[in-house]
């Protein structure tokens, strides 16, 4: 999982570095030679795509980092972590929904990928099957069942 996601993280910085070093520059020089930079939009948009891009590369270099320094072996293999599939019951509800539990940049509700810092992450993380967890939602709170619990151990 760790390599999966920092392969993808280098894929977009390789492609962020691209953009930065060979297209940029060209729609930079083609914005110059339009004239008067003070009223060039063209120049403008340009640069300021120039520096979303080095920020971002700089954002992404940074995780890329953190994610390195990441020790999966350190997670419990009895309580819900990073890289857990849980299966959780709702109060009053016939039916399971599964979630898998991953990074922020991996999330995506409607897979069942959830972050461990989404307010549904946070309280499932720590918990073990049998145990209730409560979720609150804009319009109310929700309760859930720990029903299965599978570790990032468990499915390796």
């Amino acid at each position: 999982m760790k390599a999966r996601i920092l392969k993808r993280l280098e894929d977009e910085v390789a492609n962020l570095d691209r953009e930065l070093r060979t297209e940029l520059p060209k729609e930079i020089q083609r914005a110059r030679e339009l004239g008067d930079l003070s009223e060039n939009a063209e120049y403008q948009a340009a640069k300021e795509r120039q520096s979303y891009v080095q920020a971002r590369m700089g954002m992404l270099r940074k995780r890329m980092a953190e994610i390195s320094l990441m020790n999966l072996e350190k997670l419990p293999t009895d309580r819900a972590a990073f890289g857990s599939t849980v299966e959780l019951r709702e109060d009053g509800g016939a039916g399971l929904v599964t979630y898998q539990l991953v990074m922020p940049e991996d999330a995506d509700a409607t897979k069942g990928l959830i972050s461990t810092s989404s307010p549904i992450g946070r309280a499932i993380v720590g918990k073990r099957p049998g145990d209730e967890i409560t979720v609150p939602t804009p319009t109310s709170v929700r309760r859930f069942e720990i029903v299965k619990l599978l570790t990032i151990h468990d499915e390796a």
